[in-house]
């Protein structure tokens, strides 16, 4: 099948971090809430088989919760742990693989993000490393050290469990202001122990996490980490302010173990440090040598944050600049959230330069699996 010539840089093979993939999209995980008390149906695995027969490279699920009673925020949201939910994981996996793609599950705890109006049946208070809101609210107690452990273990046996299922690889979600996010910053992380203290310091629990998941995994499985600056009660903080520090938080990260970053931002095309144009995947790329996803409103006019707005969507904007960077190697792999959430076939377009068919997002969209 012929490519088009502005789009051919998408569609190269990558091979890298362990993985081997058919071109560069990926499907950004997205919470979508279609799990009823935890298991993934038919209507999910319909949902990703679609996106893996229209030439998505890898699909990354929406996130999917360990074992631990205050890991989700959400009641629909899918488990990752118990026969009845890893079977519908397991059907999924089939989907995909059936379809000619790719997929890893993104493994989470909400931390302190749990609100517990969503339970009301459940006696699980949010978990956090001082028991902080993001906004800073005292919502529970500090964890304690063997909590922590047993929390690293949840990670690793998930991920486990993501091989024996057929996964193709693992990706820890580390960003948003959940709970390794939580570790991480400092409004967050008041700790003065070995979970605690500088930027360094605070990587402990994911370095920690990236290790038991190696050692559960092995050293052939590839291991995904996604990470932000920005937090959902503040889009401009940053973990790293300058491309030094950045350099100091990544480093322990990349060598327990991560195989390919997921750089989260809002829009791609933003420069992460004064004085240079690379975005933050680009900055990660440079500075750790492995590859990097970016992400960030790819393909639409209006950055996610619009999904909250009434009326609000997004037609098509052009990916010519994303096509640039791509080309001169700023970054590997380009994650594609809500123009794959509404169009099922929004790559295969893509692809063919068929961009008169490509759908707009709409906030319904958000109410289906499409």
């Amino acid at each position: 099948m012929t490519v088009s010539n502005t789009a051919a840089a998408l569609f190269k093979p990558f091979e890298g971090g362990r993985l081997k993939l058919e071109n560069r999209i990926v499907m950004a995980p997205m919470t979508r809430s279609f799990s009823p008390t935890g298991v993934p149906g038919p209507d999910v695995a319909g949902y990703y088989r679609r996106r893996a027969e229209n030439g998505v490279g890898l699909i990354i699920t929406e996130g999917t919760v360990i074992n631990h009673p205050a890991a989700a925020a959400d009641s629909g949201v899918p488990h990752f742990y118990g026969e009845e939910a890893l079977a519908g994981w397991a059907r999924v996996v089939r989907e995909v693989h059936e379809a000619g793609g790719k997929i890893a599950p993104q493994i989470w705890h909400t931390g302190t993000a749990r609100e517990r109006k969503n339970f009301p049946d459940s006696n699980a208070d949010p978990i956090g490393p001082s028991g902080l809101s993001l906004t800073g609210e005292q919502v529970s107690e500090p964890l304690t050290v063997e909590e922590i452990r047993g929390l690293v273990q949840a990670y690793a046996q998930a991920a486990a469990d993501a091989k024996s299922a057929g996964f193709d690889a693992v990706e820890i979600h580390g960003a948003h202001g959940y709970l390794i996010d939580q570790f991480f910053w400092d409004f967050t992380n008041k700790r003065t122990d070995e979970y605690g203290g500088d930027l360094v310091g605070r990587t402990r629990f994911a370095v920690e996490i990236i290790e038991a998941v190696r050692a559960a995994v092995g050293p052939d499985f590839p291991i995904i980490f996604r990470f932000s600056q920005w937090k959902p009660v503040d889009y401009g903080v940053k973990l790293a302010a300058n491309p030094e520090e950045l350099e100091r938080f990544l480093a322990p990260l990349s060598a327990a173990g991560v195989d390919i970053f997921h750089a989260s931002t809002r829009r791609f095309w933003e420069p992460e440090f004064e004085g240079s144009d690379l975005n933050l995947a680009g900055w990660t790329q440079k500075l750790t040598g492995k590859p990097a996803i970016t992400v960030g409103s790819i393909g639409l006019d209006s950055d996610f944050t619009s999904l909250f707005e009434e009326g609000k969507g997004g037609q098509y904007a052009g990916i010519d600049n994303l096509i640039e960077r791509l080309e001169r190697g700023e970054f590997d792999l380009v994650a594609v959230g809500r123009a794959l959430l509404t169009d099922p076939a929004w790559a295969a377009k893509i692809r063919d330069n068929r961009i008169e068919e490509l759908q707009p997002f709409k906030r319904e969209d958000l109410a289906t699996l499409s």
